[in-house]
């Protein structure tokens, strides 16, 4: 399970996007979330956008590995896509906030679990790549610079920590994080078979 978060605005849906494009080997975790499509996201792309009450019947049923309310809409991560994703051998994608990662931190998966955090190379350019996407009010970006330092306040729980000021660098980073992390011993799980099998022929 790979995380990648940041403030809104730093860039982790950009560097998820640009990732699962040129990654064949994982798969996006799409969320649900109880807030209304954005122009140009699509239902089961971006979100699975749903209602308040099938959001509460998912909680209840025990099929959320994390959820978080983020500006006044929640958001979740189905368990059943995420297992299955694993279970047949791909990474899954996350990108999610710092409670949502918490929250998978505890699950029973969390040890398997990389934990990405990107900053921004400071707030003012935050504030304005938040204005450049046209997209947010005025007191909506105040509200989300507000939010930023909370979120950044959290950088030490996560096992990388990258600054965003090149995006192409970044990505690269990232991409270099993602290939260490799989070669990890733990990962190779036909490792100990492969080497058993050499030393008998030997």
């Amino acid at each position: 399970m790979f995380v990648l978060s940041s403030p809104s605005g730093a860039g982790k849906t950009t560097m998820s996007r640009r990732l699962i494009e040129t990654d064949a080997e994982i798969v996006m975790s799409v969320s649900v979330t109880t807030r209304t499509p954005r122009p140009g996201e699509v239902d089961g792309r971006d979100y699975h956008f749903i209602d308040d009450a099938r959001f509460d019947a998912l909680l209840a049923a025990g099929e959320l590995l994390e959820w978080a309310t983020v500006f006044g809409h929640r958001y979740g991560t189905p368990r059943s896509l995420v297992e299955d994703t694993l279970h047949a051998g791909r990474d899954v994608l996350f990108d999610i906030d710092w409670q949502g990662t918490q929250q998978l931190q505890q699950t029973e998966s969390g040890s398997d679990l990389v934990r990405v955090f990107i900053l921004p190379p400071d707030m003012a350019e935050l504030e304005r790549r938040l204005q450049s996407r046209g997209t947010d009010s005025a007191s909506v970006i105040a509200h989300r610079m507000r939010r930023a330092a909370t979120e950044i306040s959290h950088w030490g729980e996560y096992d990388y920590i990258l600054v965003n000021d090149d995006p192409e660098l970044c990505l690269a980073e990232i991409r270099a994080i993602l290939k260490a992390e799989r070669l990890a011993r733990r990962r190779q799980l036909g490792l100990a078979g492969f080497v058993r099998d050499m030393l008998a022929a030997t």
